[in-house]
C-alpha cells in the first residue's frame, strides 16, 4: 500500500478551540496515523501518514477545523514515512 506523510503548521486561532482534538477525532476516522502538538507561536503543528486518498480527506478536514477554530493557513511539507502507529495529542 503507498504511504503519503505531511507536515502541516496551522496558523490562525486555533489553540484553546478544539483544535488538536478535532484532529485526533478526523485522524481517526480517516485512517489516518501521527499526531497534532500545540506550537509556542499560537500555530499547531500535524504530523499525518496514511493512503495519499485518505490523508488528502484529513487536510481537507484540517482546513476547515472545529467550530470555534478560524484556520487562517495551512503550511504543507512533505516527510518520509514514519511509520507511525495510531493518531497522538501531543
Amino acid at each position: 500500500m503507498a504511504v503519503t506523510t505531511f507536515r502541516f503548521r496551522v496558523t490562525g486561532r486555533v489553540q484553546g478551540v478544539g483544535y488538536r482534538y478535532f484532529a485526533l477525532m478526523e485522524a481517526q476516522a480517516n485512517g489516518v496515523f501521527g499526531y497534532a502538538k500545540n506550537l509556542p507561536d499560537g500555530s499547531v503543528e500535524v504530523v499525518a501518514e496514511g493512503a495519499p486518498a485518505a490523508v488528502q480527506a484529513f487536510e481537507a478536514r484540517l482546513r476547515e477545523g472545529p467550530a470555534f477554530a478560524r484556520v487562517a493557513l495551512v503550511d504543507k511539507e512533505p516527510l518520509a514515512a514514519r511509520g507511525d502507529q495510531g493518531f497522538h495529542i501531543r
